[in-house]
């Protein structure tokens, strides 16, 4: 089973961090973790492409996320269009599927790559979150984002070891000022919110070249950016990688077949449930303030 990656302690340990070293929290959290992944088939999601590829493109255009690059100390660097992403071209199935595809295919085959490159072992990544475009409308995506959380918390936990937050506009910080109180200090530790595009301070761990595209360019205004540099598209190098990998492993076991693949999306966390209620209690208010549902207020 494709869950530790040829590293059981490292495994443990995220486990237990993410139940406050809990022993028996921790192995609950594991079992669990197990027991889903064989009642979901998450060993086998690799060898099911979502299909035709059209599907997967407007999947891509919709939930925005890709590998820009890697740490000066090797760590894969994700981004996250968080703010213009609108999973309104499939249904949650199809986005739950596809975030689950990223998360193995990055365990078993980007996390090991960077292990072997630069000698040590790579088990974390970094996630750079763009809230460009965040706006009060983004209330009703709730749902589907608290089921993609809870899939990642719960079977996925300790994977980011930092969360660069950056285009923040007053939306976010007005609710960041009510989450940041309920969350643990361990997480409240990872979580930086940078000023601006955040370019000087990412600078200062990775490369120009592995800076997100929206941290490099002076605004949605210019000239788009080359399908190559969008780190979201479907035509970078590492969905183009992903797909084919996919498409390749299906081919492998002859599973080629049409439709989303249904996984159940586990119980969220209580901790978590009462943060998501006062995020929406705090975009209610922000709208009541605003007097409109789809208020910008930047």
């Amino acid at each position: 089973m494709n869950v530790h990656q040829g590293y059981p302690t490292e495994t443990l340990v995220r486990f237990l961090k993410a139940r406050e070293w809990h022993v028996t929290n921790a192995h609950k959290m594991i079992v669990d973790c197990l027991n889903w992944r064989i009642q979901n088939e998450i060993d086998s999601i690799l060898e099911k492409p979502i299909i035709p590829v059209d599907l997967y493109r407007s999947i891509r255009e919709s939930q925005l996320v890709g590998l820009s690059g890697y740490s000066k100390e090797g760590v894969p660097v994700f981004a996250f269009g968080v703010g213009q992403s609108t999973y309104d071209k499939a249904s949650v199935h199809y986005y739950v599927q596809s975030h689950i595809q990223i998360n193995e295919y990055r365990d078993r085959i980007i996390l090991p790559m960077a292990t072997k490159k630069f000698r040590r072992p790579i088990t974390t990544c970094i996630k750079v979150l763009d809230m460009t475009g965040l706006k009060l409308s983004a209330l009703s995506l709730l749902k589907i984002l608290t089921a993609i959380s809870a899939v990642d918390e719960l079977n996925y936990p300790e994977k980011a070891e930092t969360y660069y937050i950056v285009n923040t506009p007053y939306i976010f910080s007005a609710c960041w000022k009510v989450v940041k109180p309920l969350l643990q200090e361990r997480t409240r530790k990872k979580v930086h919110v940078l000023s601006g595009r955040g370019k000087d301070e990412l600078l200062k761990i990775m490369d120009h070249s592995s800076i997100p595209h929206f941290c490099r360019r002076e605004g949605s205004s210019k000239v788009p950016l080359s399908s190559v540099d969008d780190c979201f598209s479907l035509d970078h190098p590492f969905h183009q990688e992903l797909y084919h990998y996919i498409e390749q492993q299906a081919l492998n076991q002859e599973l080629i077949k049409q439709g989303s693949l249904h996984v159940d999306i586990p119980d969220q966390d209580p901790d978590d449930a009462m943060i998501v209620e006062v995020i929406q209690a705090e975009f209610h208010k922000l709208g009541e303030q605003n007097g409109s549902a789809d208020g910008d207020h930047k």
